[in-house]
């Protein structure tokens, strides 16, 4: 019967935490030790207990947990540099990687840029589109379609 009070103090703990943090993580390990603790009163041995435990948190984190983060994510507004992503800004000073310069105009702020393919430049007042932000440089791509 004792196994039986870990295994709830693991799944109350489990619960607290995942409350508190909201971070899709020990919600699996509640999974796991509520399926232990389910054994744990029909009398299995700890062994046992131990390896369900294990498995089926490791088998909830990896089969339902991007399921839950895709969900989860929805709808949330993406916030800072994040928010660069995707965005059109303006070339305000020729973007060449081999030199080392270039710099982009977006929301008002003057970022550095780089291409995102080497030996490409891309010209002063062309629109470009920001794919990711690597340290302070935009990396982009030239805007096909105006």
């Amino acid at each position: 019967m004792i196994d039986a009070m870990i295994w709830l103090g693991v799944f109350i703990l489990s619960i607290i935490i995942e409350l508190a943090t909201m971070g899709l993580f020990t919600i699996w390990f509640a999974g796991g030790s509520l399926i232990a603790l389910i054994v744990a009163l029909l009398g299995a041995p700890m062994w046992l207990q131990i390896t369900l435990f294990i498995l089926i948190s490791v088998v909830l984190l990896l089969f339902t947990r991007p399921i839950a983060m895709k969900y989860y994510n929805k709808g949330r507004t993406k916030t800072n540099v994040d928010s660069l992503i995707g965005e059109v800004a303006v070339v305000t000073e020729t973007i060449d990687n081999l030199e080392g310069k270039g710099a982009i105009r977006i929301k008002g702020l003057e970022w550095s840029a780089k291409s995102e393919q080497d030996g490409v430049k891309i010209f002063a007042d062309t629109k470009v589109i920001i794919q990711k932000i690597e340290g302070v440089s935009a990396i982009v791509i030239a805007k096909c379609d105006d």
